[in-house]
């Protein structure tokens, strides 16, 4: 029986209907030692899995010796923790890194440095498109219950409808400072777009010197089989931010220019007390070296396939993403296959489309958990 108690948090979650203790790897364990199969992944958050040995290795190690220290000093493990992080993504074009603490600070971030460099006040971004709840990621992110209230705060912004080549065409980018897109929208039900259109969208901000900020906060560090989406489309954007798997739940945020926009960033345009701390960049590190040493983007590629097959049925419609950034597009309500799966102990996440589950699990996701997941929803195929 579950463990009934009066929390001092706000509520402001729907919480899972347990109460957490402890993770390993892919799997997940309640107060009463229910054991559960993560493919929600703390929303797209544990890249190498729970507790993965190195990462937690690393924290233990970096926190004997220093636990914080602000910008004020040079840290190595900061300066290590830039130099690899840059090198991971070296094929998407940036070269410089400002750490902060999230996604939401890593786009605002970017935002306001397009807005200061290129003395436009007004931003574009796209209908479906969510980006975070500071003021500025908040003013471009389509999401009507949480910025209404907002509303009279928020900077203009142009709303383009995501994937439409004739918008694209019919749009002035040289009345904004910037662009910002998700390789795939993952709040709005994994939505893609092909490489065609966002190449198409990068040429015509380049050419209306507009910033094309790419928001790989989910699709980043891995998770489509690549370091960055924006390599396998085939892009070069001013900025990237990511977030989420960056550290494997350590919270951290970055913002990382190409060398032109960079240049230009001059001291106190921006800031961030806890930015860039040590035991987050001791995380980074190690998560990057897990991803690398264990194969995890290969992992994340063929698992992804395998589920884009394995999956559709007589009550999925379809499977569709990239790599491990899923969504199952169901015929009736998802929510029934939801609670199916919640039954049988699989954790999904939901979407605000009521037609799809989102799969976000660790890029080291078992062979297990695969198979657990596939005879859970061919079983509610079955039944239905």
């Amino acid at each position: 029986m579950q463990r009934v108690f009066v929390s001092a948090l706000l509520e402001t979650y729907a919480a899972f209907p347990f109460v957490l203790d402890h993770g390993r790897g892919d799997r997940v364990w309640d107060e009463e030692g229910k054991e559960y199969h993560d493919w929600y992944g703390g929303h797209c958050v544990t890249a190498t899995g729970h507790a993965h040995p190195r990462v937690v290795r690393a924290l233990a190690d970096q926190a004997a010796r220093l636990l914080f220290y602000s910008a004020a000093a040079r840290l190595r493990v900061r300066e290590s923790a830039a130099e690899a992080l840059v090198d991971f993504v070296r094929g998407a074009g940036v070269e410089k890194v400002f750490f902060c603490n999230s996604g939401a600070e890593a786009n605002e971030n970017a935002l306001k440095l397009a807005i200061k460099q290129t003395g436009r006040m007004r931003l574009a971004a796209f209908e479906g498109g969510w980006h975070g709840r500071t003021l500025l990621a908040l003013s471009v992110t389509d999401d009507p219950k949480i910025t209404a209230p907002c509303a009279p705060l928020l900077a203009p912004c142009a709303r383009l409808p995501f994937g439409d080549a004739a918008a694209l065409e019919a749009f002035d980018f040289s009345r904004v400072a910037a662009v910002i897109v998700e390789p795939m929208q993952s709040m709005s039900g994994i939505r893609c777009a092909p490489p065609a259109w966002f190449q198409r969208l990068r040429e015509r901000t380049a050419a209306a010197g507009c910033w094309l900020i790419c928001d790989e906060i989910q699709t980043g560090m891995g998770r489509t089989g690549v370091a960055t989406a924006s390599e396998l489309l085939g892009i070069r954007p001013d900025a990237i931010t990511l977030a989420k798997g960056l550290a494997s739940g350590v919270p951290v945020g970055a913002t990382l220019l190409g060398v032109e926009r960079a240049a230009a960033v001059q001291p106190g345009d921006l800031g961030s007390t806890f930015g860039g701390g040590p035991l987050a960049m001791a995380a980074l590190i190690a998560t990057i070296a897990v991803i690398r040493d264990e194969a995890l983007m290969a992992r994340a590629a063929a698992v992804g396939a395998r589920l884009q097959e394995s999956l559709p049925g007589a009550q999925v419609e379809r499977v569709h993403g990239q790599g491990l950034l899923l969504g199952v597009r169901t015929r009736g309500p998802a929510a029934a296959l939801k609670r199916h799966l919640f039954d049988r102990r699989l954790l999904v996440g939901v979407s605000s489309d009521p037609s799809v589950l989102r799969l976000m699990p660790s890029l080291a996701v078992s062979d297990e958990s695969v198979a657990a997941l596939e005879s859970a929803i061919h079983e509610f195929q079955g039944n239905a």
